[in-house]
């Protein structure tokens, strides 16, 4: 009887933790489908969402509640708002623009994003901590924007600040292979190897590449500014070990 009452107890003992291992997961891991019913990001925004796939885009690099992250390029801020509403009030985002977007600085006021804090500067010195302490660094078709001399700058820095097992995000818009950045310019495109060639020099290994913004009917001969919405674009997802 004693055996069998260990035996019991040992196994209500498992299946306990099992279920407060389940229920933690459950709730850290957001409901991704959120981002795309909030109503607090502005309609000019939401129309994006079916092109841009934001919901799939972060549930592929799994940012959840309480991470630390950093949105590079954050422009007007569409993702920088994804972001904030993904890591909730125990997270933090670092928005980085090269220069002030009084826009962003003003919608980084709203009760909604207290925990955005915004990086103004040259990307190549990004005032991101450099203590290793974040979780995921996004940028989103404009890592083609950057000059070469700025882009591994950048990328030493982003190292540096990620974790052990962090995650780097990089969504472009393709240009054809081989042609590294020489139309990054005039077709606002960019050779995912150099991307990964350039990433991994710092040390950084690509982890996995999401197929959710493919288009195959893309020919990647046209400018992207002048046809909108109709490009092929890479999400490489890297990690720090």
């Amino acid at each position: 009887m004693t055996d069998r009452f260990g035996i019991w107890i040992r196994w209500a003992s498992t299946a306990l933790a099992v279920s407060l291992l389940m229920a933690c997961a459950a709730t850290s891991t957001p409901n991704y489908s959120d981002i795309l019913v909030n109503t607090n990001r502005p309609d000019a925004e939401r129309t994006l969402d079916a092109v841009r796939k934001p919901h799939e885009v972060m549930a592929f690099y799994g940012v959840k509640k309480g991470d630390k992250v950093a949105d590079i390029f954050a422009a007007r801020g569409y993702y920088t708002a994804i972001l904030s509403q993904l890591v909730g009030v125990e997270g933090v985002v670092y928005a980085a623009n090269q220069a002030a977007r009084p826009e962003l600085h003003e919608r980084a006021k709203q009760t909604s994003m207290a925990n955005v804090r915004i990086i103004d500067g040259p990307f190549d010195k990004i005032a991101l901590p450099q203590d290793g302490s974040l979780d995921f660094v996004f940028i989103h078709l404009d890592y083609h924007e950057l000059p070469p001399d700025a882009r591994i700058p950048m990328n030493r820095r982003i190292f540096a600040s990620l974790k052990n097992g962090g995650a780097y995000g990089v969504v472009d818009h393709s240009a054809k292979e081989g042609a590294g950045d020489t139309v990054a310019k005039t077709l606002h495109r960019m050779d995912k190897n150099l991307v990964t060639k350039e990433a991994t020099s710092v040390g950084f290994r690509l982890a996995k590449e999401g197929s959710m913004l493919s288009r195959p009917d893309d020919t990647r001969d046209f400018s992207v500014t002048k046809i909108r919405d109709r490009s092929d674009r890479f999400v490489l997802k890297f990690e720090k070990p």
